[in-house]
C-alpha cells in the first residue's frame, strides 16, 4: 500500500510538471533539459567522447580552422564539453535539425566569427547524415549550404557592420543609421545575426573612411559608441520588419580573443597572448569580467519591442583561453589568430546552444 501511494504521488507530481510546459529530466544522461534553467551558465568538463567530430570528415572545411592538419600538437581542447550548472545540454542531433528545418531556410549573418559559427554547423550536419547529397555555392560574399534530399539551406553572409558602407567622391562611409543590405534577410526562417570586432580595425584593416549619422560626418568616434547606433539601427530594423512568429531571430554574443593573459589571470607568462594554451579556465567566473562590447548588445536588445534570442557565448567563450588557432591557423601561415576558433571546438557549443534553444521553442 505504501509503495501504491509513492508511485502515486510520483505519477501526480510528473503529470502537473508535464501539464504546466515543463520538460523533466527524467534520467539525468539521457538529458532533457528543464523549463527555467540557464544554458549560458556552468563550466568546462573534460569528455572523452568528444569532439563530436573529426575534421577528416568535413572535406569542406576552411583551412585556417583546421588546426590538427596545420600542426597544431596538443588535443586536450577538443575533448571539453559545456556542462550548464541546473541542467544538462541535449547532444546535437544533426538529423533531427534537418528534419525540423525540412523545406526551410538559415542564415547567419555577420562577420568571420560568424562564418567560424556557419562552418562548424555545416560540419555537424553533414557528419550527422553523411550519405545525403549537398552542395555549396558561393556568390560574392554569400554561402549557400543546401542539403538537397531535406530541402534544408545553411546560409552565410559576410556584412560585418549589419549598417551599409557606401562608396561617395568624399570616400567609403560607414551609414550608422542606414540598412540596405536588410531587404536580403526577409523570408529567412532561422536568422543568427554577429558583428563586433571589424568595429574595432584601425588602419589599413579599417573599410571605411568616414562614420556618418543622419547629416553629420566624422573622421572617427569612440567604437562603442558608434558599435551601439549600429545595434540600434538593426534592431529597429528587425522590430519594424520581422514576424517573430515565422522568423526565429538570434543575436550571437560577442565572442571574445584572448591576446592578453592578464585578463584570465596570469600575468607572467611569457607570452600575452592564446599561444601554449592547452586547457579552458576552470570555474564558471572569468577573471577579466564583462565584455563591454557584449554589455552594450545586451542594453539594445533589451531596448527592443520584439524579444530576441541572445546565444549568450561570451563568458562560456571567455573560459575558453585555449580554444583559438594562434599559430595553426590562417590557411597554415605561422601568424597569431587568438580571436577565431579551432574546429572541432567551441563553435560546435554555440551551435548545440542554438540547437537546445531552437528545440525548447
Amino acid at each position: 500500500m505504501k509503495f501504491i501511494i509513492i508511485f502515486v504521488l510520483i505519477f501526480h507530481t510528473l503529470s502537473m510538471n508535464l501539464a504546466h510546459g515543463k520538460k523533466v529530466n527524467i534520467d539525468h544522461k539521457k538529458t532533457i533539459v528543464k523549463s527555467g534553467c540557464d544554458l549560458f551558465e556552468g563550466k568546462w568538463v573534460y569528455d572523452e567522447s568528444f569532439p563530436l567530430y573529426e575534421t577528416s570528415q568535413c572535406p569542406f572545411i576552411e583551412k585556417e580552422f583546421d588546426c590538427q592538419n596545420n600542426g597544431r600538437p596538443d588535443q586536450f581542447y577538443l575533448k571539453y564539453r559545456w556542462q550548464p550548472t541546473g541542467c544538462n545540454l541535449p547532444r546535437f542531433n544533426g538529423e533531427d535539425f534537418l528534419r525540423r528545418y525540412r523545406g526551410k531556410s538559415v542564415l547567419f549573418v555577420g562577420d568571420s566569427l560568424s562564418l567560424n559559427q556557419w562552418q562548424s554547423l555545416t560540419c555537424m550536419l553533414h557528419i550527422a547524415v553523411p550519405q545525403a547529397h549537398y552542395n555549396l555555392v558561393r556568390v560574392g560574399g554569400l554561402s549557400i549550404f543546401t542539403f538537397s534530399s531535406y530541402n534544408v539551406k545553411v546560409m552565410f553572409s559576410r556584412n560585418a557592420f549589419l549598417v551599409d558602407i557606401v562608396g561617395e567622391n568624399i570616400g567609403r562611409v560607414l551609414k550608422l543609421d542606414s540598412i540596405e543590405a536588410a531587404n536580403t534577410w526577409k523570408g529567412i526562417d532561422v536568422l543568427i545575426f554577429d558583428s563586433w570586432h571589424w568595429w574595432l580595425h584601425t588602419g589599413r584593416k579599417q573599410p571605411w573612411d568616414f562614420i556618418q549619422e543622419g547629416n553629420n560626418r566624422f573622421r572617427d568616434m569612440d567604437r562603442l559608441v558608434a558599435y551601439e547606433k549600429g545595434l540600434k539601427t538593426w534592431a529597429n530594423w528587425v522590430d519594424d520588419n520581422i514576424n517573430i512568429t515565422k522568423t526565429k531571430v538570434f543575436f550571437q554574443g560577442v565572442s571574445p580573443d584572448h591576446v592578453n593573459s592578464e585578463q584570465w589571470g596570469t600575468p607572467t607568462e611569457s607570452t600575452k597572448f592564446c599561444e601554449g594554451q592547452a586547457k579552458p579556465l576552470l570555474g564558471t567566473k572569468y577573471p577579466g569580467g564583462p565584455h563591454p562590447a557584449e554589455l552594450v548588445l545586451e542594453r539594445v536588445l533589451s531596448s527592443m519591442k520584439k524579444p530576441i534570442n541572445l546565444l549568450d557565448i561570451t563568458t562560456l567563450s571567455q573560459l575558453r583561453k585555449d580554444g583559438h588557432p594562434s599559430v595553426y591557423g590562417h590557411g597554415g601561415h605561422r601568424d597569431m589568430d587568438c580571436s577565431h576558433w579551432c574546429l572541432a571546438g567551441v563553435p560546435d557549443t554555440w551551435n548545440q546552444l542554438l540547437y537546445a534553444t531552437l528545440i525548447q521553442n
